[in-house]
C-alpha cells in the first residue's frame, strides 16, 4: 500500500469513528430510544463534527506524521485537534441548530473520538513494531550509562532516524536502577554483567554513554566489552563536548587510546602563557605530527608571530590552512627550508629574532636511518646543531628539543644521533645565555610511521597484521597528551635537564593488535590472522626512558621528571663532529663506528636479550 492509500484509508476510519462517536453518545444519552428531534439533531451533528474534526485533525498534521515512530509529542497533537474539533463543533451547533445539543452528548462523543483516534494510531505502531520485532532485522544496542547522558541518546535513538536500531536495555553501576526502566528501556545490571547481557540479549552494539567518568573506568568497560564481539561506539570525554550538547552525532568508534586509561594532561596554563603570550615562537619540522600539534597548541596563546620552519611545502601549507581558519588574528609566517643548511637558518633567525625555539624537525624512522645512517647524522645531529647555534647566537630564551626513549641504551642509529644532539644541546648550555633542554617521550598514537595506520591499513585489506616479535613491548601516549606535555616541560627548564615524560604503563605490539583486530569488529587470528616478521635492524623488545647513571628528579608535574645525563663539553664533541663530518661520504660500517666512539650502541640481539 502507498504513503497516499494509507493516509486515505486513515481519513476514512476517523470520519467512521466520529459518526460512531456521536451515534453512541446519542443512543447511550437516551437509552437506546432516540426522540425524532433528537435523531434529526443526531444527523446534524454528525455532519458538523465531520467538518469540524475532520478539518482539525488534518489542521494539526495527523495524517503526515508516522505513525510508526509515534510519541508524546503525537499524543499531544491528537488531544489539541480532538479538544479543537469539539469546541469547533459544539459552538457551530449552538449558533445554528434549533434544539440545543445535550453537553453531555459532546464530552462523551469527545471522549470517544478521542480513544479511538488515538488508539488507531498507536495500534498501527504496535503492529508495525512487532512484525519488524518478528523480522529481528534491527540492530540490537546496548546503553552503558543509565544516567542523563544515556537517555538523552535513548531518546533520539527511539526516533525515526532510527528504525533499523532496537534499544534493548541499559548497563548502569547503581543499585537503585537495577530492575528499573528508563523510557520502557530496562537497566539489565552493572558492567560486570556485560558479557553474559550481551550473550543472553544477542546485542550486536554497545553504546558507552558516560562522559563524565575516568578514562581508566573507561578502560576498564572497554576492556569487559571487547570480549563480547559486539561493536563499540563511545560519547567523547565531557571536556571534548563543551561547545556542543550531547547528541548521536557526537558518537564515534572506541579506539586504542581508549584502552589506554589515561587520564587527560592538566596544565598550568599560567606558566605556559608567561613564556609563549607575546613572543615569536619558531617550531621547526612544524608540518609533522609532533610539529603541526605543537603549533595548534601553542596558537591558543596567542604569540606576537609564529614561525611554521618545514622542508615538506605541501604539510607545511595544510597546517598554516588550519591555523589562520582557527586563528585569524594570529601572525603566522611560514618557512620552507631545511635545518641542514646552516646559511638559511641564519637568515630565518637574523630576520625573525624567535624568542622561544621548539626543535621538532628529525629522522625518525628507525628501519630507513639503519640503511641511510649518514641521512639521520646530518639532520638529526647537525641539523639540530645549525638551530642550536642559530638560538644561541640571536638571542633566543629558550630551546626545547624533542628528543626519544630511542635515545637511551641506543641500538640504532636513529637513537644514537638523538642521544648526541641532546648532548649538544646541553654542552651548548653551559656556555650560552638561552635555557637550552631537551624532552624524551615514547611512541605517539597515529603519528606517521605509527604502529597504528600500519595495522589498519592491513586489517582493512583483510589481513594477515605483522607484528615483528610476539614480546616487542612500547610505551604509548596520544600526540595532543605528549605535546602539551612538551609545552609544559619547556616553563620548568632552567637550561641542561632532559626532561621525562610519563609514559604510563608499557603496552604489549601484540596485545596491540589484537585490540585494534577486535575494535575493528573481528576476531583476531580468526577472521584477521597476526603474522611475526623478526625484529627489523635498529630495533629492540622495549625501550627505557633513562640511562642508568641518570638520575631522576620531580618537576612541579606530576607527570613530568627530569633525568641529568652526564654532559660532555662542547669542545670534545665539535672534535667528535669533524670525524663525522670525513666519513658521511664513506660506508655505513665506517658511520657507526665514529658513532659508537661518541654513543656506544649496544648490539640489537643484546638489547632484546637484556
Amino acid at each position: 500500500m502507498t504513503a497516499k492509500s494509507r493516509v486515505v484509508l486513515l481519513f476514512i476510519v476517523d470520519l467512521l469513528i466520529i459518526w460512531l462517536s456521536f451515534v453512541s453518545s446519542y443512543l447511550f444519552r437516551f437509552l437506546n430510544h432516540i426522540p425524532p428531534d433528537y435523531f434529526i439533531q443526531m444527523i446534524q451533528m454528525g455532519v458538523i463534527s465531520t467538518l469540524s474534526f475532520g478539518g482539525s485533525l488534518i489542521y494539526f498534521g495527523l495524517y503526515r506524521r508516522v505513525w510508526q515512530y509515534a510519541s508524546i509529542g503525537e499524543i499531544i497533537s491528537v488531544v489539541k485537534a480532538i479538544a479543537v474539533g469539539a469546541v469547533l463543533s459544539y459552538s457551530i451547533a449552538y449558533l445554528c441548530l434549533p434544539v440545543r445539543v445535550p453537553f453531555g452528548v459532546e464530552v462523551r462523543a469527545m471522549e470517544t473520538i478521542l480513544l479511538l483516534v488515538g488508539g488507531v494510531r498507536f495500534l498501527w505502531r504496535v503492529l508495525r513494531t512487532e512484525r519488524i520485532n518478528y523480522e529481528d532485522t534491527r540492530t540490537h544496542t546496548l546503553i552503558v550509562g543509565a544516567g542523563d547522558c544515556g537517555t538523552l541518546i535513548a531518546k533520539e535513538m527511539m526516533g525515526p532516524s532510527f528504525a533499523h536500531t532496537q534499544l534493548i536495555g541499559f548497563i548502569d553501576d547503581s543499585p537503585n536502577k537495577y530492575h528499573m526502566s528508563i523510557l520502557g528501556i530496562p537497566v539489565l545490571g552493572n558492567r560486570y554483567g556485560i558479557p553474559s547481557v550481551v550473550k543472553d540479549k544477542d546485542i550486536h552494539e554497545i553504546i558507552i554513554a558516560i562522559p563524565s567518568v575516568s578514562r581508566t573506568e573507561i578502560s576498564e568497560i572497554v576492556k569487559l566489552s571487547k570480549t563480547t564481539g559486539a561493536k563499540l561506539k563511545i560519547i567523547p570525554p565531557l571536556n571534548d563536548l563543551i561547545a556542543g550538547k550531547i547528541s548521536v552525532k557526537k558518537l564515534r568508534d572506541v579506539s586504542v587510546e581508549d584502552l589506554l586509561g589515561r587520564e587527560p594532561v592538566v596544565a598550568d596554563l599560567n606558566s605556559i602563557l608567561d613564556y609563549v603570550h607575546h613572543k615569536t615562537v619558531l617550531v621547526t619540522g612544524a608540518g609533522g605530527s609532533i610539529g603541526s600539534e605543537l603549533c595548534r597548541q601553542i596558537a591558543p596563546f596567542m604569540p606576537d608571530k609564529l614561525l611554521l620552519l618545514g622542508h615538506g611545502e605541501n604539510s607545511i601549507y595544510t597546517i598554516e590552512m588550519e591555523l589562520r581558519k582557527s586563528f585569524p588574528d594570529l601572525n603566522i609566517v611560514t618557512v620552507i627550508a631545511d635545518v641542514q643548511d646552516r646559511t638559511r637558518m641564519m637568515d630565518v633567525f637574523r630576520c625573525n629574532k624567535p624568542n622561544v625555539v621548539f626543535h621538532a624537525a628529525a629522522h625518525k624512522h628507525v628501519p630507513l636511518m639503519e640503511r641511510n645512517p649518514a641521512e639521520a647524522i646530518k639532520n638529526n645531529v647537525f641539523g639540530t646543531r645549525n638551530v642550536a647555534d642559530c638560538a644561541d647566537k640571536f638571542g633566543s630564551e629558550r630551546f626545547v628539543m624533542i628528543s626519544s626513549d630511542k635515545a637511551v641504551n641506543p641500538t640504532s642509529v636513529m637513537g644514537a644521533t638523538k642521544r648526541i644532539a641532546e648532548m649538544y644541546v646541553q654542552s651548548l648550555n653551559d656556555l650560552s645565555q638561552t635555557k637550552f633542554s631537551a624532552v624524551r617521550f615514547g611512541n605517539v598514537l597515529g603519528s606517521r610511521g605509527s604502529v597504528i595506520p600500519a595495522f589498519k591499513q592491513q586489517i582493512a585489506a583483510g589481513g594477515p597484521v605483522t607484528v615483528t616479535h610476539p614480546e616487542m613491548i612500547r610505551y604509548f601516549m596520544t600526540i595532543p597528551e605528549a605535546v602539551q606535555l612538551v609545552i609544559q616541560s619547556g616553563s620548568f627548564a632552567n637550561g641542561g635537564e632532559v626532561f621525562v615524560l610519563d609514559m604510563g604503563e608499557p603496552v604489549k605490539i601484540l596485545t596491540l593488535a589484537e585490540d585494534l583486530i577486535t575494535l575493528s569488529g573481528y576476531e583476531p587470528y580468526k577472521d584477521i590472522d597476526i603474522k611475526f616478521s623478526g625484529i627489523r635492524e635498529g630495533e629492540k623488545l622495549y625501550e627505557e626512558l633513562l640511562t642508568d647513571e641518570e638520575n631522576l628528579g620531580s618537576t612541579h608535574h606530576g607527570r613530568i621528571f627530569i633525568g641529568r645525563p652526564n654532559v660532555i663539553s662542547q669542545n670534545q664533541l665539535e672534535l667528535e663532529f669533524k670525524r663525522l663530518e670525513r666519513v658521511l661520504t664513506e660506508d655505513g660500517e665506517a658511520i657507526r663506528e665514529v658513532i659508537n666512539q661518541i654513543v656506544p650502541m649496544q648490539p640489537v640481539a643484546q638489547a632484546a636479550i637484556s
